[in-house]
């Protein structure tokens, strides 16, 4: 008994009443299509957001390639206390094309010239 009790409290904007008021019935109707907005809408952001997240991955897929690369000279020792800490340093690697680019990437700290890396 108690179950039905708590289904007509939860639905009591619809219920019929001599004293519901027509603001009443239109407050009930405001605030249902105001949820059902809520939840198509968040619906549909989530898979807009999804969709255009998973293009971004492919793209970055197919444009990134690893490559191995050689540091040109002594990376610094890190200056974080973290063992997985970066110092940026100089490396040459052939890029998929043949041609061959130097520039400066993040590598671990404290690497000796000569070392092989793989670099994106």
């Amino acid at each position: 008994m108690s179950g039905k009790r708590k289904t007509k409290q939860r639905l009591w904007r619809w219920r019929s009443s001599p004293l519901r008021r027509h603001d009443d019935i239109l407050e009930a109707w405001i605030i249902l299509v105001t949820w059902v907005v809520i939840l198509v809408g968040g619906a549909v952001i989530w898979t807009v957001t999804g969709r255009a997240a998973a293009q971004e991955f492919a793209w970055q897929r197919a444009e990134r390639h690893a490559a191995s690369a050689v540091l040109l000279s002594d990376a610094p020792p890190s200056t974080s206390a973290g063992s997985g800490s970066q110092v940026l340093a100089t490396v040459r690697w052939t890029a998929p094309d043949g041609t061959t680019r130097t520039a400066r990437a993040l590598v671990p700290g404290g690497l000796p010239s000569g070392t092989v890396i793989t670099v994106w």
